[in-house]
């Protein structure tokens, strides 16, 4: 079985989420992603978050089937050795401040010169061109500017935040979507490599639906509105007797009507006022009054049963441990079995999405730092005493 993207080379220069994660989710459908870490300390994701036996759990999963490779680009000789490796990749991933690595002699220029064919994905907060380009830029910074964390939260509370780093997962998503069509222009012969320029803030404006012609048209601005979903009813998230709380999706015509039977309201199933969205958005609020005081005389378990019978999307709110514990995200492998370095067995997500034929797959996790070096500048024609020579001079590790 060969992988789709086996013989797909890729270097990624880059820390913590965005590119990182880019650079994974190629790995995991067969590209070899040799990924640049400084030496010394490697990718400040090491440690972040929560750490086993000093190296964060975040890291192996992230950098799963990745190469290692620990380089001072401070040096000249370390960024001979990314321009070796660039001359016969096909895409280059990274992540720093635009103009960082053309200070390098590692922009743009300097490398589709080295070779034409090569992809370069760009990711940074604003992205390569406009008045804020230079600006840093994380993902909190683009959820801000790209419109989402206005409208999550509820009214009556400051703006929030979803509980992941969701502008960088989408600009490494966007990255990927961009390079595989630059890969495909130059695998069939359609033309030379080019650079996909993705920014945090666009990346999560993309997501924003139809915000802009609303304001525009009509002047609405979309505010917070907590669980409920504006313009769509009903759709909530409603308490139950046992403290639970429970998802209710009741916004199609015929769905609406079955879920106001289940709930003992064949009167609003019948109202004709209330056939379609745009009337039942209107009164939105005493319909959701209606649900609740029928999902609060119930336990999570029976309104689920109940709902599913009556073929109503519904769900409870998954924590870690529902994942965890769940058949069906084991029956669909997305819990995927693995071992720390020390041979402690852990749970890992599933690779997404499923391919029928050529199916993504976890060759490794996350290596030490610069477990690759030396196999990879192998493979670049250096002799064991020039590799000798450059970790003498701290140029690689």
């Amino acid at each position: 079985m060969t992988s789709p993207l086996e013989g797909i080379r890729v270097v990624e220069i880059g820390t913590l989420i965005a590119a990182p994660f880019a650079g994974r989710l190629l790995a995991e459908f067969g590209a070899e992603v040799v990924k640049i870490e400084p030496i010394g300390v490697g990718d400040p994701l090491r440690r972040w978050r929560k750490l086993h036996k000093g190296t964060s759990l975040w890291w192996y999963l992230q950098s799963r089937n990745k190469q290692s490779v620990a380089l001072n680009l401070k040096s000249p000789d370390g960024v001979e050795i990314v321009r070796r490796l660039v001359s016969e990749a096909d895409v280059l991933v990274e992540n720093m401040r635009p103009g960082a690595l053309e200070k390098l002699g590692l922009g743009w220029e300097d490398l589709s010169a080295i070779n034409p064919d090569l992809t370069m994905v760009r990711i940074s907060g604003y992205g390569q061109t406009g008045p804020y380009c230079d600006r840093p830029g994380f993902g909190a910074i683009g959820e801000a500017m790209g419109g989402i964390r206005y409208t999550t939260g509820s009214p009556d509370t400051p703006p929030a935040r979803v509980g992941v780093s969701l502008g960088d997962s989408l600009a490494s998503l966007y990255g990927v979507i961009g390079a595989l069509m630059s890969l495909l222009r130059v695998k069939t012969g359609q033309g030379k490599g080019q650079v996909v320029d993705v920014s945090l803030f666009e990346s999560v404006f993309s997501l924003m639906e139809s915000l802009v012609p609303e304001y525009d048209v009509l002047g609405f601005v979309r505010e917070r509105s907590g669980g409920t979903l504006p313009g769509i009813s009903p759709s909530n998230t409603y308490p139950t007797r046992d403290g639970g709380y429970v998802v209710i999706a009741g916004n199609s015509d015929p769905i609406f009507k079955r879920l106001m039977h289940v709930i003992g309201r064949p009167d609003l199933a019948d109202d004709p006022a209330l056939a379609h969205n745009d009337g039942r958005v209107a009164q939105n609020d005493a319909l959701d009054r209606a649900i609740t005081a029928w999902t609060k005389t119930e336990d999570m378990d029976e309104v689920l049963q109940r709902l599913e019978a009556a073929e109503i999307p519904a769900g409870r709110i998954y924590s870690a441990a529902d994942i965890v514990a769940d058949p069906h995200y084991r029956a669909r492998g997305m819990i995927l079995a693995g071992a720390l370095p020390d041979g402690k067995p852990f749970k890992m997500p599933g690779i997404v999405p499923k391919l029928s034929d050529t199916p993504g797959e976890v060759r490794w996790i996350g290596p030490a730092l610069g477990a690759h070096t030396h196999s990879v500048l192998q493979r670049l024609h250096l002799d064991e005493a020039a590799i000798d020579r450059l970790r003498r001079e701290g140029v690689i590790q």
